[in-house]
Parts: C-alpha cells; sequence; structure tokens
C-alpha cells in the first residue's frame, strides 16, 4: 500500500459499537478524487466520519501518508487533512473573511495571531472559490450556497494534503455545483490535493472521480474507476429502483415510460427526438420510435419511455424487418411526427423518407406533422 497517500484496511464503522459497514477496502493516490455513492442512509457521512476522527472507527485502520491516522496528533491532522461537512457552522459576529481564516490556526501559536504570510493565503483562498466580494459581510447573513464556499475557502487556507468533503454540491445552483467542483478538480491537478467526497448527483460523480466507492447494505459493493462503476444495469440496483430508469452511458434520468399501446409514432434521430419524447411522456400519451441506431443519440430517452422502439445494431444497415415493423406502428398511431431533417443522406435517413411517405399515403387517417 506504500504508493497509496491514503488507505483503509478492514476498516468497520458503526454506532455504539454496532457495525454498519464492514471491511471497507479503499485506496487514493496523491492528487486523485475518490467519491462515495449509495442511497440515502447507507453510511457514505459515516464512513468520512470515521475517516476523519469524529466517530471512532470499530475495527481496521484508516491511513494517511504512511502512517494510522489514529497515531497521529491533532495538530498534525489538521495541517494534512481538511473538511467540509453539510452540518451547518453557526459562528457570531464574524466575516466571511474570518471565517475562512481559521483554517490557518493549525500553524499559529498559542495566541492564534495571523502573520502576513497568513493573510495572503487567507486572500489567496477566497480568490480561488471566488468570495472576494464576500469578505466582510457578516458570515450568518450569506445564503447556504455562499455558506459552502466559504467553508471550501476555510478547508483550502488550512493548505492540506487531503480535503474530505460530504455532499458538498447539495446546497449550489447549477453554476456553483461547476465552479465548486471545477476548484477541486483543477486543485487535484495542479496541487496534487487528494479528495474524497460523498455526491448525490451521479453524472457529476461519473465526471469528475478517479475512483467511486459504492456503498450498499453493510459492505462497500464496488470500487474502482467510473468506467467499472457505470457498467450496464449496476446503478438501478444499487439504489434499488422500482420506477423510472437511469442510462449509465448518458447519465440521464427518466421517468417511468406511459403505458398502453402506442398512439403516437416519432420518427427521430440525431437527438431531435428526446425533448419530444419527454413531452409525450408529460401529456401522458404512450408512443413508440424508430427507427433508430442503437448509438443514436435519441436512443436512450425512446429505450426508456417509448411503448416499443424500432431499432437496429450500430451502423448497421436498416433492414426490411425493421421497416416493415416501424410501418405496422405507424398503420396502429393516431399522429405521426417527425422531428428530423429529412434532406440529409444516409440510411437511417432514407428509412425515415419512406415511412414518411408512407404515413402521408395516410393522410385520411393520419396527422403527419414536420416539426423541423
Amino acid at each position: 500500500m506504500e504508493e497509496f497517500y491514503f488507505y483503509t484496511k478492514g476498516l468497520t464503522v458503526g454506532y455504539h459499537g454496532v457495525p454498519l459497514i464492514k471491511d471497507i477496502e479503499l485506496c487514493l493516490k496523491k492528487g486523485e478524487i475518490m467519491t462515495l455513492i449509495g442511497p440515502n442512509g447507507a453510511g457514505k457521512t459515516t464512513i468520512l466520519k470515521s475517516i476523519i476522527r469524529q466517530l471512532k472507527p470499530l475495527g481496521g485502520v484508516a491511513c494517511l501518508d504512511g502512517s494510522s491516522m489514529e497515531k497521529l496528533t491533532g495538530k498534525e491532522l489538521s495541517q494534512k487533512l481538511s473538511v467540509v461537512l453539510t452540518e451547518r457552522v453557526r459562528p457570531e459576529m464574524m466575516t466571511c473573511k474570518d471565517v475562512v481564516a481559521t483554517g490557518r490556526y493549525p500553524y499559529t501559536g498559542k495566541f492564534g495571531i495571523l502573520s502576513e504570510k497568513d493573510w495572503a493565503i487567507v486572500q489567496e483562498s477566497m480568490e480561488l472559490v471566488h468570495i472576494e466580494e464576500l469578505a466582510e459581510r457578516d458570515f450568518s447573513k450569506t445564503s447556504d450556497g455562499q455558506k459552502q464556499r466559504v467553508m471550501l475557502a476555510r478547508a483550502l487556507c488550512q493548505q492540506p494534503d487531503i480535503i474530505v468533503l460530504d455532499e458538498p454540491t447539495s446546497f449550489l445552483d447549477i453554476r456553483y455545483k461547476l465552479e465548486f467542483l471545477s476548484i477541486i478538480q483543477n486543485m487535484s491537478r495542479t496541487r496534487h490535493l487528494s479528495v474524497i467526497m460523498s455526491l448525490h448527483e451521479l453524472d457529476l460523480a461519473g465526471r469528475i472521480s478517479d475512483k467511486i466507492a459504492c456503498v450498499h447494505g453493510d459492505r462497500v459493493d464496488r470500487f474502482g474507476t467510473p468506467e467499472e462503476i457505470f457498467t450496464d444495469g449496476y446503478i438501478p440496483k444499487l439504489y434499488g429502483m422500482t420506477v423510472g430508469s437511469y442510462e449509465e452511458r448518458t447519465g440521464d434520468l427518466e421517468l417511468p415510460k406511459v403505458e398502453g399501446d402506442p398512439k403516437v409514432f416519432v420518427l427521430a434521430g440525431n437527438g431531435t427526438g428526446t425533448a419530444v419524447f419527454r413531452k409525450l411522456q408529460r401529456d401522458g400519451i404512450p408512443f413508440a420510435a424508430g427507427i433508430l441506431w442503437e448509438n443514436d443519440l435519441d436512443y436512450p430517452a425512446a429505450k426508456a419511455l417509448a411503448s416499443e422502439v424500432v431499432s437496429v445494431k450500430a451502423f448497421c444497415e436498416m433492414d426490411e424487418a425493421s421497416l416493415n415493423r416501424a410501418k405496422a406502428l405507424v398503420d396502429q398511431c393516431e399522429e405521426v411526427l417527425c422531428t428530423v431533417d429529412l434532406t440529409e443522406v444516409g440510411a437511417q435517413a432514407e428509412s425515415l423518407r419512406i415511412l414518411y411517405e408512407y404515413a402521408k399515403m395516410k393522410i385520411n387517417i393520419k396527422k403527419v406533422l414536420q416539426t423541423t
């Protein structure tokens, strides 16, 4: 394990002597990002609290830079590791700059007096997370998202080698989620900051993480790269999904399809149909779609939401059987929607033109809409 900056061996965590998650084996190199995922209540926060010594492990060890974390003094640990938890701190009569500055206390003397160098690091940390304008604002009067960024600046102010974050994006809007994680990613690349965090946003976890640990039941069920974790069908099992669907390749979540025989046939492709599929689902209208290659941008949403999808394997010819099945579905439907540009060239476009012309011949009983 010498090549890893952080690792656990046989770590068992829980409360009041009762194990919750057993034999946790995690490892992280310097500059890598590891994310814990899993359903609510699975124990992700318990693992993080045990790592940072808020909870005493029930067994096993967590090691940092070759040393058992239990043997590190409080000052040694705080100079190597910083923490951002979801629990809200409530300092009174402190500006945001004051809160950030507390991150320098592990480096000050017993009187906690900051040097000129310390204040320069405080300023740099605030600039890194773009909160300079909050410097003199009362911390208690900032929004949850602003508080989260202040706490990140405080953690960075410690100049740690590793940072632990519990659901750090929970109170951030989409802009600040991306800014926050971009800062974390940049720090891992440029300063070799190691990161351990929990996230609920699976799409973000898959994009930012070098390693992912899946917490399920009384164990870490899987540990590996995003490519190893986000395999077909695993995430719905991890979360015990009973309705809707999750597409591992795209990170898309879809609500349940509308049951019943299709009333609308959608000629789609190249990503033009997905918004239409979702609109039909919202309106409670069952539909069919095709003809799609199975690597088409529209295919994941069609597969999740359509009563039936007429498809062929990627880059294969649009065969006669698929065309005939699509025609049969057109015959069943009350309406045909076309979302694609029928002037394009290629086998898929040719099949859609044939289907479009077939639907037009039934104009007396079918309504054909050209939506492009």
